[in-house]
């Protein structure tokens, strides 16, 4: 396996200068494809998934929740892990392309200034309800939604440690 030259902190971008690179991305025939989470726990069901989410051509961008943001949607308990340290383990992935953090509870304003080709979501959700799907369909793009890895999440393994400990 040959090691890639991209640093990680490179991967790692504001919503401003990822905009500033994308027309020149798009006029090289990529495709810009976005999709977001928390990634708190990075487990397999993320890998496949972001695995799956990037194809030739396409430009993987992940917005990833701030801590500020994911503590308003799950609680003062979370995130495990800091969003320096999720956004750096991302990036770390060959098949992301960048990393972009927000503090709102939705990417939509993201999603609005970046304005991908094509945005995608787990299988779980309907594609209408899909947060940006107005965005990218309003410029001609698609929505993808992709199928799950079972029984792999980030809450059924912080239960699992949670029973381990209390053995």
């Amino acid at each position: 396996m040959v090691a890639s030259s991209v640093s990680t902190k490179t991967k790692i971008v504001t919503a401003a200068a990822l905009k500033r690179r994308l027309p020149g991305l798009r006029g090289a025939g990529k495709k810009i494809a976005f999709t977001n989470g928390c990634f708190d726990i990075l487990h397999a069901g993320h890998v496949s998934y972001l695995e799956k989410a990037k194809k030739s051509s396409r430009i993987l961008v992940v917005g990833l929740n701030s801590d500020r943001s994911i503590r308003r949607i799950k609680g003062p308990k979370r995130p495990i892990n800091p969003q320096t340290h999720r956004a750096r383990v991302l990036a770390a992935l060959t098949c992301v392309d960048f990393v972009v953090l927000f503090n709102t509870e939705t990417p939509y304003q993201l999603i609005k200034a970046l304005q991908p080709d094509i945005l995608i979501k787990g299988a779980d959700w309907k594609a209408a309800e899909v947060v940006g799907s107005d965005v990218v369909k309003a410029r001609g793009g698609k929505i993808e939604l992709l199928k799950y890895v079972s029984n792999c999440s980030t809450t059924n393994i912080i239960k699992t440690i949670l029973k381990k400990c209390k053995k």
